[in-house]
């Protein structure tokens, strides 16, 4: 995880610097830029052979550069594992909360993403049939995530463009309450694809 944390720290210094030209080119205009904002959402999907992971997440941001996004989000997703303590067992979990990201576009269509959720989860455990070691039970919990990796954005062209974009993320801190993990505590691949629409684009060229 430290390494990973490193790799995005290094890639962020590296762009910042390499956008620093542009962005003094820029300082004229100065301040906050309406039509950098953008809104946008995606579907996840993660998946093993006992696991399944499905939801929505929409998120509302802003683009610092033509190299660098963040945005605030919101994440609804629902969590089956089966087989967790016992063959023929499951575990339901109905799963909501906050988090915010960043990515960085070393390339125009090539990102790096590192997003932050913290999850309330309703969690449901359902024993085998004719199980005599566990009974059923609820409890609501909450966990912490930290999913890293990377896609790809089709149709961006930079700052004020909107653009459909595929990604694949693991949660390296495997929270034991994790959605994103297996009964192994095994970081599942969270799958995501969605769309990044900009706003306020209609008296303003593209950068």
């Amino acid at each position: 995880m430290k390494k990973i944390v490193i790799v995005l720290a290094l890639i962020s210094s590296f762009i910042s610097v390499k956008a620093q030209d542009e962005e003094r080119s820029d300082e004229k205009k100065g301040g906050f830029k309406k039509e950098n904002m953008f809104v946008g959402g995606n579907v996840n999907l993660g998946f093993s052979n006992s696991s399944t992971v499905l939801g929505i997440s929409p998120y509302v941001g802003y683009s610092l550069n033509k190299y660098l996004d963040v945005a605030f989000s919101a994440n609804v997703s629902y969590t089956s594992v089966r087989d967790y303590n016992e063959y023929g067992d499951k575990i339901r979990q109905t799963i909501y909360g906050p988090g915010a990201f960043v990515r960085i576009f070393p390339f125009r269509f090539i990102f790096a993403q590192a997003q932050y959720e913290f999850n309330l989860i309703n969690y449901r455990y359902i024993p085998a049939k004719n199980s005599i070691n566990y009974a059923p039970f609820r409890e609501n919990l909450n966990a912490s995530s930290l999913l890293v990796g990377g896609g790809y954005a089709g149709g961006r062209e930079g700052v004020g463009s909107s653009f459909y974009y595929f990604s694949v993320m693991w949660d390296v801190s495997k929270s034991p309450n994790s959605p994103y993990v297996d009964e192994l505590r095994r970081a599942l691949p969270v799958i995501r694809a969605g769309y990044n629409i900009a706003l306020f684009q209609g008296r303003y060229e593209r950068d």
